[in-house]
């Protein structure tokens, strides 16, 4: 699996992880279409023209849901049970459409399941950063992982 195991993740370890993603106006509808979410600030270029942003700004959720996406392929793909929860989900600077995101990840705890020999819980920090090295989003979760198959 390209995931990696409990055992291979330590606390402090940083993963850089190499995909990035353009956002695009089509997204940003879709994922406002699919959810029912009628906010004019991603919808309504007229309206969000004369808010602060000076333009539509891309659906936080959409953008949280982005950030973990960009990880799986090199941090869970295959090798967890379970997220278990999301935690201080916070939005520094919005992402527009055309803006580019990049996702790092860093271990902040890990300690071994007292109900499943087989894993062990590990807390992730992820920060979402645009083309221009802003942070966007961070966000940390809690993830049940495999342990490495004897």
């Amino acid at each position: 699996m390209a995931g990696k195991y409990y055992d291979e993740l330590e606390v402090g370890q940083i993963i850089r992880h190499t995909l990035g993603r353009t956002l695009t106006e089509t997204d940003n509808l879709l994922f406002n279409a699919l959810t029912m979410n009628t906010q004019p600030l991603h919808l309504n270029e007229d309206f969000a023209s004369k808010t602060q942003f000076g333009q539509r700004i891309v659906n936080g959720i959409f953008t949280l849901g982005l950030v973990v996406g960009i990880t799986v392929n090199e941090l869970t793909e295959g090798t967890i049970v379970a997220n278990l929860g999301y935690e201080e989900v916070k939005h520094p600077r919005p992402l527009f459409h055309g803006d580019t995101l990049y996702v790092e990840t860093e271990v902040l705890s890990k300690r071994e399941s007292s109900s499943r020999p087989d894993a062990g819980i590990v807390t992730l920090k992820h920060t979402g950063r645009n083309q221009h090295g802003e942070v966007c989003i961070t966000v940390s979760r809690s993830v049940l992982f495999l342990k490495r198959p004897a």
